[in-house]
């Protein structure tokens, strides 16, 4: 089986001049509809390794709006895999009709198990995957976000020889499997800024543990307050760029970087002449979920 998919290619997103700097968008989330971004490099060697070893059955973890969920489901679907994912929420069980991420993740053919939040936190023990095995039978487990050293593999695939000339490589991060792939794949002269969705200082730790390089750093100033935390000025942000550049952003990874990579660059914080990577992680199929809950915060919607 193959599971190549449609390659991305580098948006420039056209600049004032007087900034001195270029920069352009990789469009991974134009890989595929729904298995898209960091989602498809995560999971490519996954599915692989998932063949060779003989399984038919994927099981995974994640929440109300995973995109991990979401694209784990499409590849199920698409690629002749059962799928099986442990969701974050008992409350969740009733409310599968209303929530898109969900919805289209059970019209893929996915199976749920709803855990409750102090069980889900045990989603790495030992006892907990036992159980999961008495209960569902032998299946190729993929953790919450897909990170693993194969998903860091098929991440590592994300920068080719044709991106060697930038100077900067900009990416969000959630777990730190794609950035720790981006690492890894970067020429030694080349600066690797992640932008980090949730507060906390675990992340370089984590990503320390996958990584050969050290031409990297974090920029923990953009997480608007947490993960899948907004506000006004970052929806704005998030429309205004889509109506410039015709680009959409989702509002818990990528808006939040180029958010940030815009307040960088007028902020003068990058050298001029410096050409900048930014790369699209996908997640769009977020922004669905995400407008519900802005719109009973009667906040602006993300369009």
């Amino acid at each position: 089986m193959i599971f190549n998919l449609e390659k991305s290619i580098n948006q420039h997103i056209c600049l004032p001049t007087e900034f001195g700097v270029e920069l352009y968008i990789k469009r991974e989330d134009r890989i595929h509809p729904h298995i898209s971004g960091n989602k498809y490099r995560k999971l490519k060697y996954n599915l692989i390794e998932a063949e060779t070893l003989g399984f038919n059955i994927l099981l995974t973890f994640g929440g109300a709006y995973s995109n991990h969920i979401a694209a784990v489901a499409s590849v199920g679907a698409t690629f002749g895999f059962k799928t099986i994912g442990i969701i974050r929420g008992e409350e969740l069980k009733s409310k599968v009709k209303d929530n898109p991420t969900l919805k289209f993740a059970q019209s893929c053919g996915m199976q749920f198990k709803f855990v409750s939040r102090s069980d889900y936190r045990e989603k790495t023990s030992e006892e907990f995957i036992k159980n999961l095995k008495e209960e569902f039978g032998a299946f190729y487990h993929i953790p919450e976000g897909g990170t693993n050293a194969l998903a860091i593999k098929g991440c590592e695939e994300i920068l080719t020889e044709a991106d060697k000339s930038f100077n900067y490589v900009c990416c969000a991060v959630g777990t730190g499997g794609t950035i720790s792939g981006i690492i890894n794949s970067s020429k030694q002269n080349q600066k690797v800024l992640g932008f980090p969705a949730l507060k906390g200082e675990f992340l370089t730790k984590d990503i320390s543990k996958f990584v050969t390089h050290k031409n990297w750093e974090l920029t923990a100033d953009y997480h608007f307050g947490g993960f899948a935390k907004i506000n006004s000025v970052l929806i704005t942000f998030i429309n205004q760029f889509k109506n410039t550049y015709h680009v959409p952003l989702d509002p818990v990874y990528t808006g939040k970087m180029v958010y940030g990579i815009f307040d960088m660059i007028y902020k003068s914080k990058f050298p001029k002449g410096s050409k900048i990577l930014a790369i699209h992680t996908g997640g769009l199929q977020g922004i669905e979920g995400m407008n519900m809950r802005l719109k009973e915060k009667n906040l602006p919607l993300i369009y």
